[in-house]
């Protein structure tokens, strides 16, 4: 199979594979050893976590740009354009590396059936391969040990949060969600655990890999000062009076320091340098995680979809946003915890829009009808076609000094930017 186009490519894998979600590394694995049977890579970095990952990969991007070094980032999902997913020193990779590496994969691909995710993952490892990276930092999609990112022996593996999401792949507790986060664990290698109260599971699976194990709040730490600093330490090291994260929450902070271990970790053979690292902590850019967007009236948007995302945002409104009336833009996907965001939002929130998305995945008004009953909510507004027009409802109703919010999903934010982001 050959297609000219990206769209062309993606619009096939999304049917290639029975189902959208399949773990395990027996088919993925078998491709990527018949386009990379050495299994050769760059130096590399692996985040997993129920949030902050997109973050860490963030500061980490920024950090060792900042060094001087050439740098390769896998994320997902994208905001706008497919190519987000794959970057090298910051720029996304063009439709045509992406097509002619699709190409090279499905030449070797078999019968081998693969996920969307999947072919992503591959053609993501086999461009930085071919690219004379000096690292390449990849965040896991979903989960940790079947995922296919975990087909890299990663050098360092972070693992920024366990909390409660993807209860049908990963477990509905934390600790069966920390054990198939641990997956990404390698002997000898750093497992760094940025979660402050981590589930037992995680550790016992860095224990049983015989990792290098390091944890936020015993081998390092940060400390905040009054003066808009604050100071890095570990065992045995500090940097003090560091510049404030640039992506904004109380979060940021075990975020960055996370990363300062690993980047620290990593200096026999990466070295970087202090200024590096405060210049990386000031730089780092991350899309729709809150964004704020100024205007007559101000909008926010964030992509969080589970209670530990939320709580996170309920908490920067209060402390950022005190006194403003906040009118939500608010759509989500229909396996997530509705409820539970519910019920952490409803005080923070004045009114509510309902956006309806066209994905096939995301709530319809009369399900999420019942779940705004459940709480006795009687300030939301439905009966819109589209994202576009509950924006704009949001807008009419809101005065000077008011705040906009967009948030539940990605795909949420992806189509406000690409209905507004030009305007």
């Amino acid at each position: 199979m050959h297609f000219d186009t990206l769209q062309g490519w993606l619009g096939w894998q999304e049917t290639l594979h029975y189902q959208a979600i399949d773990l395990g590394l027996e088919r993925v694995t078998s491709v990527f050893l018949r386009i990379n049977p050495k299994r050769l890579h760059p130096p590399t970095i692996t985040v997993a976590g129920t949030n902050g990952k997109g973050s860490c990969i963030a500061y980490l991007e920024a950090i060792y740009r900042a060094q001087g070094y050439r740098v390769g980032a896998y994320t997902s999902p994208h905001i706008l354009r497919y190519n987000e997913r794959i970057k090298i020193d910051g720029k996304p990779v063009s439709d045509e590396l992406i097509c002619e590496t699709f190409a090279r994969i499905e030449a070797v691909r078999g019968d081998t059936t693969l996920s969307y995710f999947e072919f992503g993952t591959l053609a993501a490892l086999e461009i930085f391969r071919c690219a004379d990276l000096d690292v390449q930092l990849l965040e896991v999609g979903m989960g940790g040990r079947l995922d296919a990112v975990n087909l890299i022996d990663a050098d360092a593996a972070l693992v920024s949060s366990i909390a409660i999401d993807h209860v049908d792949w990963l477990g509905n507790t934390r600790e069966a969600i920390g054990q198939e986060k641990g997956g990404i664990f390698r002997p000898a290698a750093y497992a760094i655990i940025g979660d402050p109260d981590p589930p037992d599971s995680l550790i016992q699976m860095a224990v049983k890999a015989k990792a290098q194990l390091f944890r936020l709040g015993k081998n390092f730490s940060y400390q905040k000062q009054s003066n808009n600093t604050w100071d890095w330490y570990s065992d045995d090291e500090a940097l003090p009076q560091l510049p404030l994260p640039s992506l904004k929450g109380e979060h940021q902070f075990r975020n960055a320091a996370t990363v300062i271990l690993a980047v620290k970790k990593m200096s026999s053979r990466l070295a970087v340098d202090e200024t590096a690292i405060r210049l990386g902590l000031e730089a780092a850019n991350l899309r729709g995680r809150f964004q704020l967007i100024g205007d007559d009236i101000p909008v926010l948007l964030d992509v969080g979809h589970n209670p530990q995302a939320v709580a996170m945002l309920a908490d920067y409104l209060k402390a950022e946003f005190s006194g403003k009336c906040i009118h939500a833009v608010f759509s989500m996907m229909k396996d997530k915890d509705i409820l539970g965001v519910l019920n952490i939002m409803d005080s923070v929130i004045y009114d509510w829009f309902f956006a309806p998305l066209t994905n096939p995945r995301a709530i319809s008004e009369s399900a999420i009808r019942k779940f705004f009953g459940q709480n006795a909510m009687t300030n939301v507004n439905f009966g819109f076609n589209n994202v576009a027009e509950s924006f704009s409802a949001a807008k009419r109703q809101s005065q000077p000094g008011d705040l906009i919010l967009v948030f539940g999903s990605f795909f949420l934010v992806s189509d406000y930017l690409a209905e507004f982001e030009n305007k």
